[in-house]
């Protein structure tokens, strides 16, 4: 008996000390929003947008202005944030759209984030997270490739790219069954209210649901990438502007509010204190699609000019005063998993093929080299490489042009004709990066495959005859 309640009071302590030492864990809630523009924040510089709710949080974290994606479009640029890798290394290299491409020619089934990679929700799991997911998914349609499935003990969201802000009758046959709002694993049910209201209203059940564990939260608005659904209240917010550009500042705000609404729970439940917000977008805004602003940046969503692929980036670490309120070198959102993973005490060391770095050593000081000397970006025949602050792009049709953006951010002064030995060198380095990348997944069907690789041995045989 003497031994039994030895045993019983270890088991106490142990189960005391595990509890004490997920209370000191943070909650974290990463904030993505969706095909904003660059410039279309108050805490970036607009002087049109209402969004007092990230303002304030900005005014209160680190931001970080040259924030990058690893893609500049949807689909790809979350693999990458999800997987803490370039999406090219296992072929997720396009937008998992059937019909995106006519040489993208697989089935639905086989479109999606591969199921042989890690996710942040897998990581944080395994360090005693409860993981959530609400809002858009856009990794995979099938059950397969499910949240639930994927490393997310919560979801609540459509597993497409996009759809309606208004509820809709999913047997209409417009109506893509992706676009259905699910909860959990096939508990299909249209909500009330406009979409990014019900998301902040889920995030608050979540919030209260976890809230005496530790949780990580992907809280991943579809704001605002079109269909441009507004709510009149909020259109009627901006009588100085019209068409595309009223309709995606209300947009903008009723996400703000929305975030407002979060951030107010949080206080309220007194998780505040304990509680990481990140927020970011997941590529440039498309000007022509929603009339995003991407100035003083060049370019725009899926291209790699710096405004297809830089963003808004805020890292929010409550009472703590160690941290820079701006960080100025680049850093990408492949850098979100393994910071998550080492705030929530995981040894970073052990994620294994991971592109991404724990960005807290960084802000703190602890380390004094940038965080990415080189980062780069491929779609195709394009690519783009930043290394320091040199930009390198290459085009199938054109010469490749070479951008100081040091001292032209807009990328307008192509200096590539007076460095035509930097040129060679980023034609190179491209080069060498891309052979340790894997094919596009859905690039051809599988039984073209074996008749391919025979037309090029012919090629080749013939060319050395032919010599």
């Amino acid at each position: 008996m003497k031994y039994i309640l030895l045993l019983l009071s270890l088991l106490c302590l142990i189960g005391n000390l595990n509890a004490q030492t997920n209370s000191t864990k943070p909650n974290i809630i990463l904030i993505l929003s969706d095909d904003a523009g660059y410039a279309d924040f108050g805490f970036q510089g607009s002087k049109v947008m209402k969004t007092p709710a990230l303002d304030k949080l900005a005014s209160q974290s680190i931001v970080c202005p040259q924030a990058y994606v690893a893609g500049a479009v949807c689909g790809p640029s979350r693999a990458a944030l999800l997987t803490g890798k370039y999406q090219q290394r296992f072929g997720f290299e396009e937008n998992n759209v059937p019909g995106y491409m006519q040489n993208y020619q697989l089935a639905d089934d086989d479109m999606g984030l591969p199921l042989d990679q890690k996710t942040i929700g897998n990581y944080m799991q395994e360090i005693g997270y409860k993981t959530g997911i609400i809002g858009k998914w856009h990794m995979g349609n099938t059950d397969q490739f499910h949240p639930s499935k994927r490393g997310f003990d919560f979801f609540y969201g459509f597993r497409g790219g996009a759809r309606s802000y208004w509820p809709f009758d999913d047997s209409n046959p417009n109506h893509r069954k992706e676009d259905r709002m699910e909860r959990g694993f096939k508990h299909f049910e249209e909500p009330e209210g406009y979409l990014t209201d019900v998301f902040a209203e889920e995030t608050i059940q979540f919030i209260d649901a976890y809230q005496k564990e530790p949780f990580f939260l992907f809280l991943s608005f579809n704001a605002v990438h079109t269909p441009m659904h507004a709510k009149e209240e909020d259109l009627n917010e901006f009588p100085e502007l019209e068409g595309k550009r009223k309709q995606l500042a209300a947009m903008t705000f009723t996400m703000d509010k929305a975030c407002q609404s979060i951030f107010d729970h949080l206080k309220k439940s007194g998780l505040d204190k304990n509680t990481i917000i990140i927020y970011t977008n997941d590529n440039g805004g498309p000007t022509d699609a929603n009339a995003s602003d991407n100035s003083p940046l060049s370019g725009t969503k899926a291209n790699h000019y710096e405004g297809g692929i830089r963003v808004p980036f805020v890292f929010h670490m409550p009472n703590n005063k160690k941290f820079p309120g701006e960080y100025l070198p680049s850093v990408s959102t492949l850098d979100l998993l393994p910071t998550c993973y080492a705030l929530g005490g995981g040894e970073v060391e052990n994620l294994e093929g991971i592109d991404g770095v724990n960005l807290l050593p960084y802000f703190k000081g602890d380390k004094s080299e940038v965080p990415h000397q080189t980062l780069y970006w491929k779609k195709e025949n394009r690519g783009a490489i930043r290394d320091g602050n040199w930009k390198f792009l290459r085009f199938p049709d054109r010469p490749a042009e070479l951008y100081d953006l040091s001292s032209d951010l807009s990328e307008v002064n192509n200096l590539a004709d007076q460095y035509p030995e930097k040129i060679k060198e980023y034609y190179k380095m491209l080069f060498e990066w891309e052979l340790t990348l894997a094919r596009p997944r859905w690039q051809l069907q599988r039984k073209y495959e074996g008749a391919a690789m025979e037309r090029i041995d012919k090629y080749k045989n013939n060319k050395v005859n032919n010599r």
